[in-house]
């Protein structure tokens, strides 16, 4: 995609973000947005765009490190749940309670029983967030193995993207069929009337991230805030004397005109 067309639609839809973030504070609404996906498909970057001319006030990024040993003996969605938004509140989770359905269920990290649980009690409980208010928004970032492989490949010979690479990716990697059979089954119990999945081509990421956007605008309803102009204030004069500048450790300046 033109990259001059992509910043551009950005922009754009980054604006009406703007405008949904002030309609969910004045209505008070609590806003879910779940990310899933095989490692390498751009989810990152679609939160990062979503997220980055938002308040952190308001938009927040829940991404939950592996649980803690006390973390493994609670209910096994209590740790998500702290993370849910009050009114006036969007959360993007950078992957999410369905981390029981792939990569834990892929790499043994639960057993069939606490696996098989999860997929009968999951839609209930998207059902209670539902009920309780919550808009619940949850998207799929499809990606081939060509363009995985492309994008592993970067981030090992990238300096600026090694550290993205993890052993986890190399398991993701050499278990491909595997995860297409967790996918597959999680989509058969989790993709409800009530609470649908959204799948989104990420091969390229650009047009994924304006794609994932516009969706989501979509499926809600808002308008823009109207707001009273604002007004600066003139500068208090009341004759305060600064101390001298030259009095305070300033950083050295490299890209002045003389560094040119």
């Amino acid at each position: 995609m033109d990259k001059k067309i992509y910043l551009k639609e950005l922009k754009r839809l980054q604006i009406e973000l703007v405008t949904l973030q002030q309609w969910v504070q004045h209505h008070g609404l609590k806003l879910v947005v779940l990310f899933e996906g095989r490692d390498a498909a751009g989810k990152g970057g679609a939160i990062k765009r979503i997220s980055e001319k938002l308040n952190p006030r308001v938009c927040r990024i829940a991404a939950l490190p592996a649980p803690s040993d006390r973390e493994q003996t609670q209910w096994y969605f209590q740790r998500y749940v702290s993370h849910l938004p009050a009114n006036g509140e969007i959360v993007l989770f950078d992957r999410s309670w369905y981390n029981r359905a792939g990569v834990e269920q892929v790499m043994n990290f639960c057993s069939d029983e606490e696996y098989e649980e999860f997929l009968r009690s999951c839609p209930e409980f998207e059902r209670m967030l539902l009920r309780s208010g919550i808009i619940l928004l949850k998207y799929w970032f499809s990606v081939s193995d060509e363009e995985q492989e492309r994008r592993f490949l970067e981030r090992l010979n990238d300096p600026l993207k090694r550290w993205k690479f993890s052993p986890m990716d190399l398991q993701s990697r050499s278990r491909w069929q595997l995860y297409s059979e967790a996918k597959d089954r999680m989509f058969a119990h989790t993709d409800t009337r009530h609470s649908p999945w959204y799948v989104i081509d990420s091969d390229d990421k650009k047009k994924a991230r304006l794609n994932c956007i516009r969706h989501l605008l979509s499926q809600i309803e808002y308008q823009p805030i109207a707001t009273a102009p604002i007004e600066l204030p003139a500068l208090d004069s009341r004759g305060y004397i600064r101390a001298p500048l030259d009095q305070q450790n300033w950083v050295e300046d490299h890209y002045g005109d003389d560094n040119e």
